[in-house]
């Protein structure tokens, strides 16, 4: 086209860099017709290949093993899992590292494993959920670096791994974690790891922006920076790093940005009455992400505008109305289309849109639909908008309620006269027209990069008639409420057995005597559940022995029982490998015997200096073991004291000295006691007398 230099060859050509100037700004699909201008078919063809789409919240839930991974980038609060830079193992204990951004970071604010959310000790043992500690012993550390220009590496590394991994390992400028994990023994592996191998993320807060509003931060040394969720200050950090636009912050036109800042920062009320950011997000990306995709999604979500301005410093209209300062009337129109935008088939009547729900763990949800959604497969009237760099409900409401208005808006492609106030015109983003009787002072958002031709001095701009109160939001009325959410709930593991009871039963073995078990019993839960059953003796230093029940079973016995001695009972449950807590001990006394036998007769007691001389007759009882001798200062069994055992045969008189016996007038009783130490009734002797 001979003659005609437009707008958009000038803005790109006077923005190129080594790459595709569209990945320093995002200017409209128009400016990509003339990139042969300044590159050439050869830049013109990576148009066409296809880079990765910037991750979603939930592409993060995982972490990634490969070589070399391509660097993530975090702005804002996010949920991210991470890259693997190092898994070894030594004495059973497994060391992984993992790179989760590429960058310095604010810091850690929630760990998770697989979908747990940890906490950890202050020397970073996960002490909680409980089953990653069995009896005091943790299993899982977890310590961090959040990538400082000079970091230090893991000590403990360093220390099982010194030939492969030194001091000189550090990390720097890398966001990383050391996670280890011990190894837990068979019956114990799927308790402690119940989905296997814990699978790392976390909530982090993201990368420090320049902020020119701080006087304090210095653009030029990061380490000044301070962490933020404006989308405004994140899309200026994306212009001006080489992941983005490449920019440097010279290049910028501080003003508008400040403006842009707080605008962002400003706040809105929400459907419940409380107030929140206007425009505030994160979201989380690669380096092999296209700047572009990366660049409009910050755009949308702040509703921004970036452009070059006359001065050649990089502006950005921020997402607000602007009363306009340029006002074309018929004098100055020399053509103008106006599209009404009625159509009864075209008409949007309802936009969805889906956003990051931090209280969803930052997985994408659906926010509430705005209009009223028509009944039937007419889905080319509904719009959808999906921005994972929107962390609110009422944000996604808000971007809904312009983009409904947009989609219904009229259009306008207008011409004027390219002289005095109109040569602002590629540089606003509003501007007021009268042109009756079609447009009567309406306000035009303009939605296409101008074109200006220089050969007859005019400029031809489309847009849409908006209301100056564009940005206006009753949250209360036009908010709605959005879908409730699944609360994933922590794992509750293997039940404790119910109603946990031990009886002490005896049978009859061979020869004819009698022997002691313990039976276990509990209240039935389910037929794949089996229990275990532990006995040990309170005393004596014994082992403890178990043994399990059958499926369905509720109760199971334990093996014979030493006879009159105590013993301590626990059970816990089993199923698929993975077993409950311990109940509490239930406490008995072993008992093969528990028929008393007969009482003694001829029970009598001789006095003397400082004894008592016991005399009686044993019982004609088959299971009679021995007795028990008592000794009191008044004629009742109740608080006497026990001073001597004697065993024998049944039907033989028997008898005992008690020595060491203070002076006095005391009374005795006789207890017959079987094997088991079963006791028969006392039998009294009377008073007696020592001297």
């Amino acid at each position: 086209m001979p003659g005609l230099i437009e707008l958009p060859a000038l803005i790109i050509s006077s923005l190129a860099t080594t790459t595709f100037a569209a990945n320093a700004l995002y200017l409209g699909t128009y400016a990509l017709a003339y990139a042969g201008l300044a590159f050439g078919a050869q830049a013109l063809s990576s148009l066409f290949v296809k880079k990765p789409d910037v991750p979603k919240g939930e592409d993060g839930n995982y972490n990634l093993k490969q070589s070399v991974p391509s660097l993530a980038y975090v702005l804002g609060r996010v949920k991210k899992g991470s890259d693997y830079i190092f898994l070894e193992e030594s004495g059973g204990t497994a060391y992984h590292i993992l790179v989760i951004a590429g960058h310095r970071i604010k810091g850690f604010v929630q760990h998770y494993l697989h979908d747990e959310e940890v906490d950890t000790d202050s020397s970073g043992i996960v002490i909680s959920p409980a089953h990653f500690n069995d009896d005091g012993d943790p299993y899982v550390s977890i310590d961090t670096r959040v990538g400082l220009d000079q970091e230090t590496a893991y000590s403990d590394v360093i220390a099982e791994f010194p030939s492969i991994y030194t001091s000189a390992h550090r990390g720097d400028g890398l966001a990383s974690i050391r996670l280890y994990c011990s190894t837990a023994d068979s019956k114990k592996f799927l308790k402690i790891y119940p989905n296997q191998m814990p699978q790392h993320s976390a909530v982090l807060d993201g990368a420090l922006l320049y902020d020119p509003r701080d006087g304090t931060q210095d653009p030029d040394n990061h380490n000044t920076w301070k962490f933020s969720r404006n989308l405004a200050l994140m899309r200026l950090w994306h212009l001006c790093h080489p992941v983005g636009g490449k920019r440097s912050f010279s290049d910028m036109y501080m003003p508008d940005w400040v403006n842009a800042a707080n605008v962002c920062d400003s706040t809105v009320t929400n459907r419940s009455g409380g107030v929140e950011p206007r425009y505030h997000g994160g979201l989380w990306f690669r380096a092999e992400n296209n700047p572009v995709d990366v660049g409009r999604i910050m755009d949308q979500a702040a509703d921004l505008v970036v452009f070059e301005r006359p001065d050649g410093l990089v502006g950005v209209h921020a997402g607000e109305y602007v009363e306009p300062d340029i006002r074309l009337t018929a004098d100055d129109i020399l053509h103008l289309s106006h599209d009404t935008n009625q159509r009864q088939g075209s008409t949007v009547l309802a936009v969805r849109g889906r956003w990051t729900d931090p209280s969803n763990r930052y997985n994408t949800v659906d926010a509430a639909v705005y209009g009223d959604p028509y009944v039937g497969d007419d889905s080319e009237r509904t719009r959808t908008i999906e921005n994972q760099a929107v962390q609110s409900h009422n944000h996604m409401a808000r971007l809904e309620k312009l983009a409904y208005i947009r989609a219904n808006a009229p259009r306008v492609t207008v011409t004027a006269h390219y002289t005095g106030d109109k040569k602002k015109i590629p540089y606003r983003r509003f501007v007021r027209a009268h042109y009756p009787p079609r447009l009567s002072e309406v306000g035009i958002e303009i939605t296409a990069t101008p074109k200006v031709s220089l050969r007859t001095m005019t400029i031809e701009f489309s847009g849409i008639v908006v209301p100056s109160n564009l940005y206006a939001f009753l949250a209360a009325l036009e908010e709605g409420a959005p879908g409730a959410n699944v609360i994933p709930l922590p794992p509750s593991g293997v039940p404790l057995p119910e109603d946990f009871n031990v009886t002490i039963l005896n049978e009859v073995v061979s020869g004819g005597s009698t022997a002691a078990y313990a039976l276990a019993s509990w209240t039935h839960l389910s037929n794949a559940l089996i229990y275990e059953f532990e006995w040990q003796k309170t005393a004596g230093g014994e082992p403890a022995q178990s043994t399990n029940s059958n499926s369905g079973q509720d109760q199971v016995r334990s093996n014979y029982l030493s006879d009159g001695a105590q013993y301590r009972f626990r059970l816990r449950t089993w199923s698929n490998g993975i077993s409950s807590d311990w109940t509490g001990y239930e406490i008995r006394t072993a008992t093969a015997d528990p028929t008393p036998p007969g009482v003694v007769t001829g029970a009598a007691v001789t006095g003397g200096a400082g004894q008592g001389g016991y005399s009686w007759t044993a019982p004609n009882s088959a299971n009679y073991a021995g007795v028990r001798l008592y000794i009191n200062t008044v004629n009742t069994f109740a608080g006497s004291t026990l001073v001597g055992t004697e065993y024998g045969p049944p039907n033989f008189a028997d008898g005992k000295v008690i020595t060491g016996l203070t002076a006095g007038v005391k009374y005795g009783f006789v207890v017959a006691i079987n094997a088991s130490g079963v006791a028969a009734a006392a039998v009294a002797t009377g008073a007696f007398t020592v001297t």
